[in-house]
């Protein structure tokens, strides 16, 4: 029993610790009014889902994938900041980077963020999965499943508290543009890319 508390403390910690960021994001994307709630939570758990499966694959089979190749995802974010704001200075509240797409350019955005911000879950998880057996595996799964679920209703939360909820939804499409341009920097600062970028 204390090794299977254990497990579920560890899945916690994991998740908790690579993807306090997703917080943020995902208040970005809330108080975006171009995304319906449900396409921001289908997508995160899209998201989520991939790194999740990815990670278990290479933590079953014990790949190691280069952290500067996971960077590259990095420019997903920056792409989507850039077009965020390129609207905003061309005073578009359209939704730049889902224009004509409809709820499934919606959720393909918030998953593409989700995956690019997850070079770090993926090394993590790969990490955790490898010492795992296939049960501990599904029960890791089952845990980031309700944490992702925590994520989202904190996040909602925050959107929707009446001290909070307004300066965000009124600010909202300013700041995220900047949030998504930086976010992608900093994921191929951190993972090394910027070096693969220089050949």
């Amino acid at each position: 029993m204390d090794s299977f508390v254990n497990l579920i403390g560890h899945a916690i910690v994991a998740f908790a610790s690579t993807n306090i960021d997703d917080v943020f994001v995902l208040v970005g994307f809330f108080a975006d009014k171009n995304f319906r709630a449900h396409d921001v939570v289908i997508s995160q758990y899209a998201g989520i889902t991939a790194l999740y499966v990815i990670a278990a694959i290479a933590g079953l089979i014990s790949l190691v994938i280069p952290p500067a190749y996971i960077g590259l995802l990095g420019l997903a974010p920056i792409g989507i900041g850039i077009k965020k704001l390129y609207a905003l200075l061309r005073n578009q509240k359209t939704e730049p980077s889902v224009t004509g797409t409809g709820g499934h350019g919606r959720r393909l955005s918030v998953a593409a963020v989700t995956i690019a911000n997850g070079g770090d879950n993926i090394a993590v998880y790969t990490a955790l999965f490898a010492t795992c057996e296939s049960f501990d595996v599904a029960v890791i799964g089952i845990v980031f499943a309700a944490m992702t679920a925590l994520w989202c209703l904190t996040a909602h939360w925050l959107v929707n508290l009446r001290t909070l909820g307004v300066p965000i939804r009124a600010h909202a499409h300013r700041i995220v543009p900047i949030v998504l341009i930086g976010l992608g920097i900093l994921i191929i600062i951190r993972t090394g890319t910027i070096q693969l970028l220089k050949h």
